[in-house]
């Protein structure tokens, strides 16, 4: 699941699922044959996901973290304080906070709100948030009209995806046939 969260960065999913492929095929989609390679062997193995020597050099920083702060045990992390949790995997370079934030929420459990472009897009086109909203001030919105509930979270997410992939496309939208309006 990480390394989906950290492959899917500005790549669509089609893409992703090629490059896990490619690992499962070799046999490297675990914890430490992952840990193992350099990131330049990596990066030969995650091509098809796009930016595979920086997504390579960042999965790598990931598995490093897990490796020194959580001794390699990738449950650790995911039942860690989400606080704690969430600041540890904000210190890797190359992970953000929507990476975060899906890593806790899909693989940990956690309540943590996802925002992505998705939502960006939707909920600025609709003049609900100033299009230049920051991440925090959009989670904020959710979190703070919303259950905490994991499966509300992540149900909502799912929504906003789906909504944002066929209706509020980021080149040529479908505003005349949007749900929302």
């Amino acid at each position: 699941m990480m390394v989906g969260a950290v492959l899917t960065q500005n790549t669509n999913w089609k893409n992703v699922e090629k490059a896990i492929a490619a690992l499962e095929k070799q046999d490297l989609l675990d914890f430490h044959s992952l840990l193992d390679l350099s990131p330049e062997q990596l990066a030969l193995h995650i091509k098809p996901a796009g930016y595979h020597n920086l997504k390579a050099k960042r999965l790598h920083n990931l598995l490093r973290m897990i490796e020194e702060s959580y001794g390699g045990n990738i449950d650790s992390l995911l039942k860690d304080e989400t606080e704690r949790g969430r600041k540890n995997l904000l210190a890797v370079k190359g992970v953000g906070e929507e990476t975060a934030d899906c890593i806790l929420l899909y693989g940990g459990g956690h309540a943590a709100f996802v925002v992505d472009a998705y939502t960006h897009r939707v909920f600025s086109r609709h003049h609900l948030v100033e299009e230049q909203c920051s991440y925090g001030e959009l989670q904020e919105r959710f979190v703070s009209n919303l259950p905490v509930d994991v499966n509300v979270y992540g149900q909502y997410h799912a929504l906003i995806v789906q909504l944002g992939k066929e209706y509020c496309k980021k080149k040529n939208p479908r505003c005349s046939s949007c749900p929302l309006d």
